[in-house]
């Protein structure tokens, strides 16, 4: 870490970063597919003809549409409780395949440590995974010491990912006693519902471009900022000071 980036960090206000998992953080290498797969088996007993639909979905969205597009009555499914416990099972299963086929994306590591480091800067997730889901993917890449996962906002927290901004901020209040709004929490993520969820759950947004959508197509969607990636640390803080702030970092 820079002198540069030091600064930048230091100069940060008080603020709540939650960062999206996959694609954003990791790539998981198949296993997240593979796991709803899995699960769909447990709940039907055979395995599914079309594979499910991920990204920026909550695990109770990508569950239900994929028992949907493979021909299932899904109107029995009315929470995500009824997903957890396959959903669990089916990550055990797979979850010692991420070390092999995933990785953790560029830059990851150096913007968790920097912003770790930070007194006036508190970090968690904001997934569509379920929370037991979630850290069952950051722990094999030793990720999950520098977030706090009690105040994440969860796919088990709600099914609409947009509900989870406030999901987590009210987990803050509730942990750290500190009621962080739409100017101090950021959220950052790689699709186009990340940005959506940030837009109605009150949050800044920082894209990504480190999954399936450009730059052009997530600026387009209105994030606050876009990155191609977060291997420029400086760059990142720079980026995020002004979201945060709107003015220019010192």
């Amino acid at each position: 870490m820079t002198e540069s980036s030091t600064n930048v960090a230091a100069s940060l206000p008080e603020t709540l970063v939650l960062w999206d998992v996959d694609h954003t953080l990791i790539e998981n290498g198949g296993v997240s597919k593979a796991t709803y797969a899995s699960a769909f088996e447990l709940l039907t007993g055979c395995p599914p003809e079309v594979r499910p639909q991920t990204d920026g979905r909550t695990d109770f969205q990508i569950m239900r549409e994929l028992l949907a597009a493979n021909s299932v009555d899904v109107e029995e499914y009315t929470s995500i409780s009824q997903f957890e416990g396959p959903l669990i099972k089916a990550m055990e299963k797979n979850a010692p395949d991420l070390p092999r086929l995933g990785y953790v994306l560029p830059g990851v590591v150096a913007a968790l440590t920097s912003l770790s480091a930070v007194p006036t800067v508190v970090q968690s997730v904001l997934t569509g995974n379920i929370a037991p889901n979630a850290l069952a993917k950051l722990a094999p890449f030793h990720l999950d010491k520098w977030v706090d996962l009690d105040i994440g906002g969860y796919g088990s927290d709600d099914a609409v990912r947009s509900n989870l901004v406030g999901a987590a901020r009210g987990k803050v209040q509730r942990k750290h006693g500190h009621a962080f709004d739409e100017s101090s929490t950021v959220l950052i993520g790689d699709t186009l519902l990340d940005i959506k969820a940030a837009h109605d759950g009150g949050a800044k947004v920082i894209a990504v471009a480190t999954g399936v959508y450009s730059v052009k197509e997530l600026a387009a969607a209105g994030a606050d900022a876009v990155l191609e990636d977060l291997s420029d640390l400086d760059r990142f803080l720079t980026v995020l000071h002004y979201v945060r702030t709107g003015y220019a970092s010192v």
